[in-house]
């Protein structure tokens, strides 16, 4: 199946208020480069990619895909819901739970936490972030 080129969220959000609704199909979206910053990495050469599919006019919210290739990286974390759609990581929480995500998991991280992504195979998500 080729590549799904998904409109810009300009033209997102005009497609959803007109329509009500949008459909993706996760797996085949194209997702845009992102960078991490080189403190972020503690092992491999992991790369993200993203599309952020709808913003709040405020900004503070936002919902989209985002994936992450094999190696290990450290974050401060949004508050976010996110729900993994294929790959495999391991998501260590700083002073808290040790998390193994699979397909079909669902996760909520709380602001401000601290954590170490280890990822195994490359892990692609749906989120809802706020903050």
């Amino acid at each position: 199946m080729p590549d799904i080129f998904v409109p810009e969220p300009a033209d997102l959000a005009r497609m959803v208020a007109a329509a009500g609704a949008f459909s993706v199909p996760t797996g085949d979206v194209r997702l845009s480069p992102d960078e991490l910053e080189s403190h972020q990495i503690l092992a491999g050469s992991p790369r993200v990619s993203s599309i952020e599919l709808w913003s709040s006019p405020d900004g503070r919210q936002s919902r989209g895909i985002w994936e992450i290739t094999p190696g290990t990286v450290v974050d401060v974390e949004r508050d976010e819901m996110f729900v993994v759609l294929s790959g495999r990581a391991t998501l260590e929480v700083d002073g808290g739970a040790t998390l193994e995500l699979v397909p079909g998991s669902v996760c909520l991280l709380a602001e401000g936490a601290k954590t170490v992504w280890i990822v195994h195979e490359t892990l692609r998500k749906v989120y809802h972030c706020v903050g």
